[in-house]
Parts: structure tokens; sequence; C-alpha cells
């Protein structure tokens, strides 16, 4: 038979003192944060908070729970941290020290907050349900214009097309080309003249068949380059006098000579010189 001490010890036993009173109640957390004044049983029922925390943070990791109630544990969680919120505040005010600086970020670090729903938070497989992964896409930032300034920096002479012709392909492309048209409108103009002088074609009347094939801007141009060229080989004349070295040193030296006299002398020493001088007849 078992003895007395080891049917103490049973489970039956352990129940029956329970429902007798021989072990005491859970004690529920205070609804309010402010009913508590003793400052370890809130420290107390922030570390009951974070617990419960953690918990629904691991069971709201399985997406196989099903929409409703992974957005039911969601909304659990968002509530257990303003509960907690509410106790660290309440610990501030009790002389507690601030958590909210000192304590882990853990717990919010799987967290993921809605751009402009500030507060509320959407933890594991409660990020990817229906109607939230939209609110985490947002719109990519458009493009920023450029300024004036930006664009001034880009506008050089390449631009309006200045240095097209440094390439060395356009110039000789030009060239071959105005070739080409006079040499055609020559090859034109001498068989017109050849019909006229045949009796093919009538002549016009205002058309001569020795006129020039080319325009009266060249034709001065090569005129004005001729005469310029000739006057360059003609010997240039100078009709005024020209003054020799000597000349020019004694002109600088009688020019120092009054720098000097009018920078040390006085008015009454230049007096006497000039009256000197005219006595002299100098």
């Amino acid at each position: 038979m078992a003895r007395n001490s080891e049917k103490a010890m049973t489970t039956l036993a352990r129940w029956r003192a329970s429902q007798e009173g021989g072990l005491k109640q859970r004690e529920r957390r205070p609804y309010l944060a402010s009913d508590c004044d003793d400052l370890h049983q809130a420290e107390k029922w922030r570390r009951q908070i974070l617990g419960e925390i953690s918990r629904k943070v691991a069971q709201i990791q399985n997406a196989g729970l099903g929409e409703f109630k992974l957005r039911d544990l969601n909304d659990e969680i968002n509530k257990l941290l303003r509960e907690k919120g509410h106790w660290e505040d309440r610990i501030i005010e009790l002389g507690g020290p601030d958590y909210r600086k000192t304590g882990p970020k853990m717990l919010d670090a799987d967290g993921k907050e809605v751009p402009g729903n500030k507060g509320y938070k959407y933890f594991g497989a409660a990020k990817d349900l229906p109607g939230v992964r939209e609110l985490f896409q947002q719109e990519p930032p458009a493009a920023p214009r450029k300024t004036r300034a930006e664009l001034m920096k880009d506008i050089d002479a390449d631009y309006y097309g200045y240095r097209d012709e440094d390439d060395g392909r356009i110039v000789p492309a030009e060239q071959e080309a105005e070739k080409i048209a006079i040499a055609q409108k020559v090859s034109e103009w001498k068989e017109r003249v050849a019909k006229i002088a045949s009796g093919e074609i009538a002549r016009d009347a205002d058309m001569d068949p020795e006129e020039n094939l080319y325009p009266p801007e060249e034709v001065e141009m090569e005129e004005r380059e001729e005469t310029t060229t000739e006057a360059e080989k003609e010997h240039f004349i100078a009709h005024v006098p020209v003054p020799s070295q000597q000349e020019i040193e004694a002109a600088l030296v009688q020019r120092k000579k009054m720098e000097l006299l009018k920078k040390y002398a006085s008015d009454s020493l230049m007096e006497e010189e000039e009256t000197v001088k005219k006595m002299l007849g100098v």
C-alpha cells in the first residue's frame, strides 16, 4: 500500500489542494496602468506583456493559420504594444527607468509600419496578406527635373553647330559638291550658247553670249584681292620727318631733367634759372 506522503504528491491530491484554497490563484493584470502604484508590480506586468508579445509574434510567422487568424493576431500584438507603452510611462511616473530608451528593440524589429498610418505595424505573415502587400509598395520617386543652370552647362559651341567643320569631312565634301555644281552649270551654259549659235533655239533678249558665269560678288572680291596685292608691292614713302636715334635719346634726357626739376626744385629757383637763361641767350 502507498504511504501517506506518496498520496499527497499525486495529481489528484494537488488538484484537491488547489480547490480547497491551498494554492494561490493567479493574480490578474490591472486594466489601467494608472491603477498600479507599486514600481515592482508595474515592472512585473511589463515583463508579462513582453512574454505575450513574444509568443504571439512567433505564432504569426505561420502563414498557414489563415487570413482571419493572422489579422486577429496582428491586432492583438498592436494592442499589447500600446499597453506596454502605457506601463512604461507608468514606470517612469513611479520613478523607474525609461525603458523606451534603454530597453531592447528586438520585439519591434519584425514589425513593419505602413506609410501614412503611424503606430500600426504588421508582423510576420500578416505583411503578405491581400490588401496589405499593396500598402508597402511605394510609388517610384519622380525623376528630378534639371534646373536652368544645369541645362546651360551642356550648351557649348557644338550645340550651336560652330564646330561642325572641325572634323575635316564636311569642308572637302562641300568643296567637291560645289565643283560638281559649277561644272554642271558651265556645261549647261555652253550647250545653250551652242544651240543659239546654230539656230536651234532663239536667243533671249536679255541674254549675252559672252556673259560672265561667276556672280558679281566673287568678281569684286577677286578684283579687291588683286588691288591689295598690287598695293603691297608698291614702295612705301613717308612724307613726315623721322627723327634719328640720337635725337630721340636727347629728347628723353631733356624730359627726364624737367621731371626732376619739377619734383625737387622750388618755383623761385626755376624762375631764377629761366632769367639766367634769357640773359645768356640760351
